[in-house]
């Protein structure tokens, strides 16, 4: 039975992809800070032979050994590592402090570095280690900052996983995502902006989804994705990679932007 460790697992995305790789047989440790949602996980699962959960804060100095202790003593192997832990909200450059730059870059890089570095010794040829990154590590993303640092840092660290260790079996590979909707998100397409930006930009019929993101991932877990190395496999319908416009957002009437008043 193969093993997967999925950090930031009560999220979205996460939680999504800690139940699709569970319908593939595998045993999954999941990982977050919500107690209560990881219970939530696991009575959905409903295995108790394939699943467990731990509560903790991804960023302390023991989480990695704390992760990796857990699941080799429960199942005594690790095949893959997906690092889906983050935060939304992205602010500009000029809005961010020390602060939250010291958050958004210890969540969302510094930790799944430390991680999959404890990870590492314990994965044999086959393993892959999936990093979830963002449209904002690919084009940059209006008010991206420090977020878009992060997910830029995590995709260089793929690369360079994926040259490093590839010769040894082990595959790694980046799934960005563009705005998928989930709770995180929610509030953001109460924006009219924000649901134009997204809705009227991306050549497709809907905007994407938990499964999009969790099936992508499954795929790059499965036989189908074993000479997949080194890739960042863009799930955002085509946002990023085209300058599409809907017939609504071409009839529109456009509005210069007001000057920004700080």
């Amino acid at each position: 039975m193969q093993v997967a460790i999925i950090t930031g697992a009560t999220g979205g995305i996460g939680f999504g992809c800690t139940t699709k790789l569970a319908e593939m047989g595998m045993a999954v440790l999941a990982t977050g800070r919500n107690a209560h949602r990881l219970a939530e996980l696991a009575r959905l699962i409903d295995d108790p032979d394939r699943v467990a959960t731990q509560a903790l804060d991804l960023t302390k100095d023991d989480a990695p050994m704390r992760i990796v202790d857990t699941a080799v003593e429960r199942w005594g192997r690790i095949d893959f590592l997906i690092n889906s832990a983050g935060i939304g909200s992205p602010k500009p450059l000029h809005e961010t402090d020390d602060e939250s730059l010291d958050h958004v870059l210890s969540l969302m890089l510094r930790a799944p570095f430390r991680l999959t570095r404890e990870v590492l010794p314990h994965l044999r040829p086959g393993s892959a280690i999936i990093n979830i990154t963002s449209t904002f590590a690919v084009v940059g993303g209006l008010r991206g900052g420090a977020y878009s640092a992060a997910k830029g840092g995590l995709t260089a660290l793929t690369t360079h996983l994926a040259c490093q260790y590839g010769a040894q079996g082990v595959r790694c590979n980046a799934v960005a995502p563009g705005v998928i909707q989930t709770a995180m998100t929610e509030h953001r397409f109460a924006d009219e902006r924000f649901r134009r930006i997204n809705a009227e930009m991306t050549p497709h019929q809907r905007l994407g989804t938990v499964e999009d993101v969790a099936s992508t991932v499954a795929f790059l877990c499965s036989p189908g994705g074993a000479f997949i190395n080194g890739q960042t496999i863009v799930v955002d319908g085509g946002w990023s990679s085209t300058r599409y416009l809907s017939d609504f957002a071409l009839t529109s009437e456009w509005k210069a932007a007001q000057p920004d008043s700080k």
